[in-house]
């Protein structure tokens, strides 16, 4: 049995999939206004299996990092199709980050072979008024607004990325567990860059599975993982001692970068008192072709 700091992991793995993902580069006047519009731009996104996308912040982006030397965030937006995505970058930098002050917005995947009209559909907000330019030779389109202009880059690029990347925490109690999320999430993004924690605060406390034993619907409690339901459903994976479980998901644009933010987080939430065991969500092969082995990663 593998222990980290006398919490057990246990001997499983987390069971991936591929999505289409698109990288935004948000700049702005000040961090406060490239922050606001990348939250609002990735909010409502947390599953696919409700939500309209799978969206998260990725990080910071410094001046030199930037086309128009100005400070910037890195979202990610993933969809299962092309069309899909392109339909939620269009509204989400349309309706989210055009209308936030002083903000533009570029691609983030320069080198991607797939490319989306993203800024070429969006110049039609112009009325015809928007103009072609270039800077840093990159393509954009110079859109005229109330505050002065909104530039936008003429096209992004799009590609296959990772999807559901995920560890459980088994906890004493909630606040145990929510100090264990919570370092965990802080770990992930102070060390591991290309990934997102797309649920809100990069914690989720309501896992599901595919399907419903009861109902017509897509997805239900993960009811194997509840701890009220200790000696009630006969399937139980809680353990006597556990009262809390949270999951922490992760996407991201390849595969290492993923295990590294699993590696990251599982080893922050290790070392709260109070922590039992970790795990990890699957299905047995059946939802994702991809697999990651908690053992594996850790050794």
């Amino acid at each position: 049995m593998l222990r980290l700091n006398d919490v057990e992991i246990e001997d499983t793995y987390a069971e991936l999939f591929n999505m289409w993902v698109g990288r935004v580069l948000i700049t702005a006047e000040n961090e406060k206004w490239s922050q606001t519009a990348a939250e609002v731009a990735t909010g409502y996104a947390s599953s696919i299996i409700g939500s309209p996308a799978e969206a998260g912040i990725e990080g910071d982006a410094g001046p030199d990092e930037t086309p128009d030397r100005r400070v910037g965030k890195f979202i990610q937006i993933y969809h299962h199709t092309r069309s899909e995505l392109k339909r939620q970058m269009i509204s989400r930098i349309g309706q989210c980050i055009m209308t936030c002050p002083t903000t533009a917005a570029f691609d983030g995947l320069p080198k991607a072979v797939r490319r989306l009209k993203i800024g070429r559909s969006l110049r039609l907000f112009g009325d015809g008024f928007q103009k072609r330019d270039e800077l840093a030779g990159r393509k954009i389109w110079r859109i005229p607004v109330m505050e002065g202009e909104f530039i936008v880059e003429d096209n992004f690029g799009v590609m296959r990325a990772i999807a559901g990347g995920n560890f459980l925490i088994f906890s004493k109690t909630m606040k145990a567990g929510l100090e264990a999320a919570e370092r965990a999430v802080e770990a992930i993004r102070k060390n591991v860059r290309y990934v997102i924690l797309p649920f809100p605060g990069g914690v989720c406390r309501s896992g599901s599975k595919v399907g419903s034993m009861k109902y017509k619907l897509p997805a239900s409690t993960n009811h194997p993982f509840c701890p009220k339901l200790k000696g009630i459903a006969p399937d139980s994976k809680v353990p006597s001692e556990v009262n809390s479980i949270y999951e922490i998901v992760i996407n991201g644009l390849d595969l290492d970068s993923v295990k590294k933010a699993m590696r990251e987080g599982i080893k922050a939430a290790a070392g709260v008192p109070g922590v039992v065991k970790i795990s990890a969500g699957n299905y047995g092969g059946k939802f994702g072709p991809i697999k990651i082995f908690l053992h594996e990663i850790l050794k």
